[in-house]
């Protein structure tokens, strides 16, 4: 196999060196962390200074850092109806609004009954459509509403105007809580509780160069679920029972690290080289359409399509050719369906079906452009003049 480009870093990024170091130094800790002996309490300390440095990243108190073994989990266990403000007091909330563009485990992995579930749309530039918010929320005045808008959409790289569903959403009324899913926003924007005015931020650490298999769930305040989705010993703040993953945690760490002292050049490089593909696949093909152009985007995402080019045709000659690219969210890649978030962007479904996502990372070079664009080229050429072909 010749040389192989990765584009395709919103669905995993690869390992950072400082999150590898890491993990290296944190597989010389022989002890469970959950043990009073010295070993066990070298391996606490590791997964305490973990906790301690998330914490202060996000701006919250260590004790608010929920570690899970991904977003996926995260979400899973804040999006339910009863959480506890303090031992005795449970709020249940009534009824929970989602975004159309959210991750499949907040459109189907929360635990709110079906019929107290609305989904909000998306304008035509992939933003939360915060008129629509606005009415739903007057629709449910009076009742204790739960909100989860991601920071930024995975496959389009639009940034949701989350400031402003907060304003919304406490004008509305003072029993509410906001959930954000800022797995695919960190490292490319600021996610931190005094950028995102949220209640929980939820986090995946192999989306920003850690490994897969572990995130976190990180709160504004001192609040719990009522609910557990795993019971057992007391980790975790008795939130997420089972033995800590002292390897994975630590990885958490050092990518956070890294991240967290590149993210300005890091974010330039992919502006920049986002920018410049996209000007010149608009060369090559006049017609491209890029979804969520008007938009504020995610620096490292484009996701484009060919009107009349099906996305997985495009997708697989490109992978012919060495360049990797997916068509929308690793979850839901393989499967022949429009994506859910351009049909709630009310996309056109002839040109839903060509949605291709390009995402940027951390170890993308500028070098490797002009071998992207001779394969996109050569790619497009191929299959429009086998459509003009076939048409003839």
């Amino acid at each position: 196999m010749g040389q192989r480009i990765y584009l395709d870093h919103n669905a995993t990024t690869a390992l950072r060196p400082g999150a590898r170091a890491a993990m290296l130094a944190a597989m010389d800790l022989c002890g469970n962390a959950s043990s009073i002996h010295a070993e066990g309490r070298a391996a606490r300390a590791s997964i305490e200074a973990a906790r301690e440095a998330l914490g202060r990243f996000v701006g919250t108190l260590p004790r608010r850092v929920i570690f899970t073994s991904g977003a996926t989990e995260a979400l899973n266990l804040i999006l339910q109806p009863g959480l506890s403000r303090s031992a005795s007091l449970t709020v249940d909330y009534d009824v929970l609004l989602v975004s159309g563009g959210e991750h499949a485990s907040v459109l189907f992995g929360h635990r709110f009954p079906a019929g107290h579930i609305e989904t909000i749309g998306l304008s035509g530039s992939g933003e939360l459509d915060l008129e629509a918010l606005a009415a739903a929320l007057h629709r449910h005045a009076g009742r204790r509403i739960m909100l989860a808008v991601q920071a930024a959409n995975n496959e389009t790289g639009v940034v949701q105007p989350v400031a402003e569903a907060a304003a919304l959403l406490r004008a509305a009324s003072a029993d509410t809580f906001f959930v954000c899913d800022a797995a695919q926003a960190a490292g490319k924007i600021a996610c931190n509780f005094d950028a995102l005015p949220v209640d929980a931020l939820i986090f995946s650490a192999h989306k920003f160069g850690g490994p897969a298999g572990i995130g976190a769930l990180c709160l504004r305040e001192d609040i719990v679920a009522a609910t557990p989705l795993l019971r057992g010993g007391g980790q975790e703040f008795r939130q997420r029972a089972g033995t800590q993953a002292l390897i994975a945690i630590a990885g958490l760490a050092g990518a956070l690290a890294e991240m967290r002292d590149r993210f300005v050049d890091e974010c330039a490089m992919f502006a920049k080289l986002r920018d410049a593909l996209e000007r010149e696949m608009r060369a090559i093909v006049t017609d491209l359409h890029i979804f969520g152009e008007k938009a504020p985007r995610l620096p490292n995402t484009s996701a484009f399509a060919l009107p009349g080019v099906e996305a997985q045709v495009l997708l697989m000659f490109l992978d012919v050719e060495g360049v990797a690219v997916s068509s929308g969210s690793a979850c839901s890649s393989g499967k022949v369906k429009t994506s859910h978030v351009l049909e709630s962007m009310c996309v056109d479904p002839s040109l839903a079906g060509g949605g291709v996502r390009l995402s940027l990372g951390w170890n993308s070079r500028e070098e490797d452009c002009p071998l992207i664009l001779q394969a996109f080229e050569k790619a497009a050429r191929t299959i429009r003049g086998r459509q003009i072909k076939s048409a003839a």
